[in-house]
């Protein structure tokens, strides 16, 4: 893709231009390839362990294949089935054979260990398929999250950064091999093997350049010292809008009034760090039109993070902060292009809402028997303006502070 196209836009804002151009450190080189060991029986497992066990951190990628199962009923599902475990530490990397070795609990005295730190890029399946085997990471740091924290979406993947940091072309050709096959050939250990190497090598290169960053993409599975009815919102796992989760909150005495809403909110911006949570909390913020907390959110729009820029200057434009605009169009020219996206659309949001009233809205409400139903409200439009005064915002307002 030529990075130097633009997405033109015809409301008179700058024009968008694609990828990242910002600074780079200069092109390192990758450490010499350690000794590789493959690993497929219990005493081998053993002595593997006993050599990570005093590592500070491990390089660790999984090889899966998805695996049709049916039940009872007739219902086809798939699921994943691990087919190999990569770690890799300082001149070693140990390839393990997952199929051939039902008991891999040995390796809980480093997965599970908290003080090693478990590098993953693109965590989120690798985790999965290795809780499914008892392997719970209690330590790790996403390397792709990090890496879309600096340069975007688009040029996080591992094979991006590693042209970035060392000018190295990943050979990703083997991708979509049968990993269940045994014997594996021997260019499959090493193409195994090399993504957890490679993995180790960019963590160092992003804690060498990046450490700040780094230090804040950080998982170690505590929990945010956030309000109860907050935290379901920052891991994305909430089973009620924002404005039902408040009317929830309310009923079981967590909220009290529209003050502590406020309050909650603001104290966990000050708490929440991780940017991707940091980030689902400014949506929130948004969904519950929580304007007065804009002063807090606009010392955000110069985060380190493009996660929590983005973020931030999109809740400025749902909140429609007018006064914000002149720092919301300094984002036009962030060296991420999401964020030049997000800057773009929350600018065209704050004059659609100059032009046009207000659009319908389902408000929901419960009834005693916990049954939901919504109504759809016209806003009436008038002089001294209806945000406040009617709609779902002034139902929600009159339901906290009941």
């Amino acid at each position: 893709m030529n990075q130097n196209r633009s997405l033109t836009t015809s409301d008179g804002l700058d024009n968008v231009i694609l990828g990242y151009h910002g600074p780079t450190p200069p092109v390192s080189q990758l450490p010499p390839r350690g000794e590789r060991f493959w690993i497929d029986r219990s005493e081998q497992l053993l002595h593997a362990v006993n050599l990570l066990k005093h590592a500070r951190v491990v390089g660790v990628d999984a090889e899966f294949t998805q695996v049709r199962l049916r039940t009872s009923k007739e219902v086809v599902s798939t699921v994943p089935r691990l087919a190999l475990l990569q770690l890799a530490i300082d001149r070693s990397c140990f390839v393990v054979d997952a199929l051939r070795l039902h008991d891999l609990s040995p390796l809980t005295e480093v997965i599970g260990n908290p003080s090693i730190a478990i590098l993953l890029h693109g965590a989120g399946g690798d985790i999965r398929v290795m809780a499914e085997r008892g392997l719970h990471v209690a330590h790790y740091y996403d390397l792709e999250a990090t890496s879309r924290s600096i340069f975007g979406q688009h040029e996080s993947s591992l094979a991006a950064m590693l042209q970035r940091a060392f000018a190295f072309h990943l050979d990703k050709s083997l991708q979509r091999t049968d990993w269940t096959r045994r014997p594996l050939a021997p260019a499959m250990v090493a193409y195994a093997a090399r993504d957890a190497e490679v993995t180790l090598a960019l963590y160092h290169w992003l804690d060498q350049h990046y450490h700040a960053i780094l230090e804040l993409q950080k998982n170690t599975g505590v929990a945010d010292p956030v309000a109860r009815w907050i935290e379901p919102f920052l891991h994305s796992n909430s089973s009620l809008s924002a404005e039902m989760a408040v009317t929830d909150a309310k009923t079981r005495g967590l909220i009290h009034n529209r003050a502590q809403v406020l309050a909650d909110c603001r104290a966990a911006l000050v708490t929440v760090r991780h940017p991707m949570r940091r980030s689902r909390l400014l949506r929130l913020i948004a969904d519950l039109s929580l304007d007065q907390l804009a002063v807090d959110i606009l010392p955000l729009l110069h985060a380190a993070t493009a996660d929590e820029r983005s973020a931030s200057v999109r809740a400025l434009g749902r909140l429609g902060v007018k006064s914000a605009e002149a720092a919301m169009r300094s984002l036009l020219h962030d060296p991420v292009q999401e964020v030049r996206k997000a800057a773009q659309a929350s600018l065209r949001n704050l004059d659609e809402n100059e032009k046009e009233p207000p659009v319908q809205r389902a408000t929901p409400i419960v009834a005693a028997d916990g049954t939901r139903s919504w109504i759809v409200e016209k806003q009436q439009q008038t002089q001294q303006g209806t945000d406040e005064e009617t709609g779902w915002k002034s139902r929600l307002r009159s339901i906290i502070d009941a």
